[in-house]
């Protein structure tokens, strides 16, 4: 939104399109000659990425704000999990088993947003990684209930483009995983975690740091599938051990359903809340 006090000066847009009708000179063909925020190669320099930092975070940002979107409900889950209708394609016989939870994020997707649409859209929109998989099922799954949802997308070695279920407006590409984790949690009401890999592991293990650290509240946090998540995840083990407080392993519940989810995100406990402080340590007794 342009700030009607700046009126009087000569926009950039302008500017950029009056530098590209100058005569063809020695001096006008050198990159020195360029504008500096529409000079593509100056501005991925190294020196430069504080610079790309901040745009990453302020064009989803502003986007975000323009369109009203308080709150948002986030699902992470692997790119892997086949849609069950093509299931028989899957790479493993234990991704094909895992199809079902495409089916539960996206009824859970589609609930979320009915009540979403009937408020207006500006609370608890379903946001993504944007990309195959678990993530479309929820970008479908919202798109089924007439609503809309975000696609936080990354430019990968491997091509990915953004599933077509994500709202246009809404489907943002990055560079940086850093800032793209932050616009993930800074709007997040509730966290799902579907069964996943290294990313899904990840982006949950971040995500519960901030919240056992009390550098983010306590918001629902559902882990979608207890037999995949205890095969994988031996939660009992590190609090035996003492690197976790038993306390921490209440920051999440398990989940098999879309209707259990609903029910658990309605009677979360504590929510909103931060944990004041990770327990104190033992005081050192010198010998």
């Amino acid at each position: 939104m342009r700030d009607e006090r700046l009126s009087r000066f000569r926009d950039a847009h302008s500017d950029r399109t009056t530098a590209k009708g100058v005569p063809d000179t020695p001096q006008t063909r050198n990159p020195a000659y360029r504008l500096a925020f529409a000079d593509d190669d100056f501005l991925c320099r190294e020196e430069l990425r504080p610079v790309r930092l901040q745009l990453e975070l302020l064009k989803p940002q502003m986007a975000l704000d323009e369109m009203q979107i308080a709150s948002t409900v986030v699902l992470f889950g692997g790119a892997r999990i086949p849609d069950p209708a093509h299931k028989d394609e899957a790479r493993t016989e234990t991704l094909a088993g895992l199809s079902k939870y495409y089916d539960q994020a996206r009824e859970f997707a589609r609930l979320i947003t009915e009540r979403s649409v009937a408020n207006g859209q500006r609370e608890n929109v379903v946001c993504t990684g944007g990309g195959p998989g678990v993530m479309e099922a929820g970008n479908r799954g919202a798109y089924d209930a007439g609503g809309i949802s975000i696609g936080l997308n990354i430019v990968l070695p491997h091509e990915q483009a953004p599933n077509e279920f994500v709202t246009p407006d809404l489907a943002f590409n990055f560079h940086y995983f850093a800032i793209r984790k932050m616009h993930f949690l800074m709007r997040a009401k509730a966290i799902c975690i579907f069964p996943g890999g290294f990313g899904t592991l990840d982006e949950m293990f971040e995500t519960l740091t901030l919240i056992q650290t009390g550098r983010m509240e306590r918001i629902p946090f559902l882990l979608f599938g207890r037999e995949f998540w205890e095969r994988i995840i031996n939660w009992p083990a590190l609090a035996d051990a003492g690197t976790i407080s038993d306390e921490d392993l209440d920051l999440f519940r398990y989940v098999e359903t879309a209707q259990e989810a609903i029910h658990l995100i309605d009677n979360w406990p504590d929510a909103g809340k931060k944990r004041s402080t990770i327990p104190d340590l033992p005081e050192t007794v010198d010998p």
